[in-house]
């Protein structure tokens, strides 16, 4: 199978007593800071990611006695995410086997080749936190999954909801540490519908708005592996309607643009949409972009877009923790920082921001400002 054969790099680890005393003090000692505490998503070495793959960990670490207090991520992050898998693969490589005996059982009472066959993988979009903004074709299939791999993004409140007898394995991202690459994604994605299960990989917001989810679909199509997508409330219109912000309106913006503010090499200048985006009657929203806002409004006002335009931050849109920071787009990223906006933090930029019942200036001379720019 492909984990089995495909990932052979990992299982031939071997895991030193230093790392394994790291990888261990990780999981009993999970990282804790101001930021992300309360955090409604899962945080890199959070408890919550530990306590629901406890699973992973049952041969190698005890993981009854949590700890509160905080924890630094060692410097050499790579070698405590590689560990990390090594410690995975034996529960994994036993679950595999699980799945392929019952497919095997499923085939020797009925021979039904459908049954016999690889399983389905469902790319499930969660929205932006708010459980509650989860479609019923979601629900249902978080409900009778047999595994699912989830991303950072989804909210702990959607995690409530999987299934009693489902496997879940974190596979999130965030600046500075992969705790899966891209790759190995795929490949654990392939492995588990190889082995006949139904697999659901859940994803904040949308899977196919900046979710990567088009790469996974074409990869395991090139397998043979079947996939269905069912979409979510992505972030631009699920915090939009939160604030009250139409993302389109008429004689105020005539079209909506998503962009993404994170290099897919790095860096921190996003900027060669800048030109094509400075567009003042069309609503710009953000993604990924707390780090790279500063030029990026630079970029926007030196080719053209009013320095007063209206824009809003939001951190954790739609959940309890969710915060905003409203400005006129020349000050936006003083205000974001000043504010500490971290991750993930959602930016819109148009006149119809101004439209927002929480808009800071009056409504007499947000009308003032939408009829000067």
């Amino acid at each position: 199978m492909a984990l089995v054969y495909k990932l052979q790099a990992f299982s031939s680890f071997s895991v030193s007593a230093q790392n394994y005393n790291k990888v261990s003090s990780l999981i009993t000692n999970p990282i804790c800071s101001l930021h992300y505490k309360n955090s409604p998503f899962t945080e890199k070495h959070s408890t919550e990611r530990y306590q629901r793959d406890r699973w992973l960990y049952q041969d190698q670490v005890e993981l009854s006695q949590y700890q509160s207090s905080p924890c630094s991520l060692p410097s050499d992050s790579e070698s405590v995410r590689e560990n990390d898998i090594a410690l995975q693969l034996p529960e994994l490589k036993k679950l595999l086997e699980v799945l392929k005996r019952k497919r095997e059982s499923r085939c020797g009472n009925d021979g039904d080749g459908e049954k016999c066959g690889p399983g389905n993988v469902f790319l499930v979009g969660t929205g932006p936190g708010d459980p509650e903004l989860l479609t019923l074709k979601a629900v249902k299939l978080v409900q009778k999954a047999d595994i699912l791999l989830y991303d950072r993004l989804v909210s702990n409140d959607v995690l409530e909801m999987v299934g009693p007898d489902a496997r879940l394995l974190y596979v999130g991202k965030t600046a500075g540490y992969h705790s899966r690459t891209q790759e190995e994604i795929h490949e654990l994605l392939l492995s588990f519908a190889e082995a006949g299960a139904t697999v659901v990989r859940l994803k904040g917001g949308d899977p196919l708005v900046f979710g990567r989810g088009g790469e996974e679909i074409d990869f395991l199509q090139q397998q043979g592996i079947q996939v269905k997508v069912v979409p979510g409330i992505t972030s631009a219109s699920g915090i939009a309607a939160e604030l009250g912000i139409p993302l389109t309106h008429r004689g105020v913006a005539n079209s909506v643009r998503f962009l993404t503010g994170h290099s897919r090499k790095g860096g921190t200048d996003p900027l060669f949409v800048a030109e094509n985006a400075a567009d003042p009657d069309s609503t710009l929203v953000v993604y990924m972009g707390l780090s790279t806002l500063p030029a990026l409004a630079l970029k926007l006002m030196q080719h053209g877009l009013p320095a007063n335009t209206p824009a809003a931050a939001v951190e954790r849109g739609t959940t309890p923790q969710q915060r905003m920071v409203f400005a006129e787009l020349n000050d936006l990223a003083d205000k974001v920082a000043q504010e500490e906006l971290v991750s993930p933090t959602l930016i819109i930029i148009g006149k119809v921001v101004a439209l927002s019942p929480l808009w800071p200036l009056s409504s007499k001379e947000a009308s003032c400002l939408m009829e000067a720019v």
